[in-house]
């Protein structure tokens, strides 16, 4: 197997920290500075997507201003 050739391979990571549901109006009127509110507490796990299949949980962790994910449990462990 060709391993330098994989390595190039990219993977989009999507993180989903909630979800929400709206009218479309709703949507249409929100500017800079408006707020959604979604389905999840600030301590709750994200989910975390490679190529729109989920992969993990983790929790958000913010390092000077820098965003990331500490990954807690891979799918392998899940009970979705």
């Amino acid at each position: 197997m060709n391993f330098q050739a994989v390595n190039r391979v990219t993977v989009e990571i999507t993180v989903v920290l909630g979800r929400t549901h709206m009218p479309i109006r709703q949507l249409l009127k929100m500017g800079r500075g408006a707020v959604i509110d979604l389905d999840a507490k600030h301590e709750d796990e994200c989910w975390v997507y490679a190529n729109n299949e989920l992969i993990a949980r983790g929790e958000i962790m913010i390092v000077g201003e820098k965003i990331g994910v500490s990954i807690t449990r891979m799918m392998s462990q899940l009970q979705v």
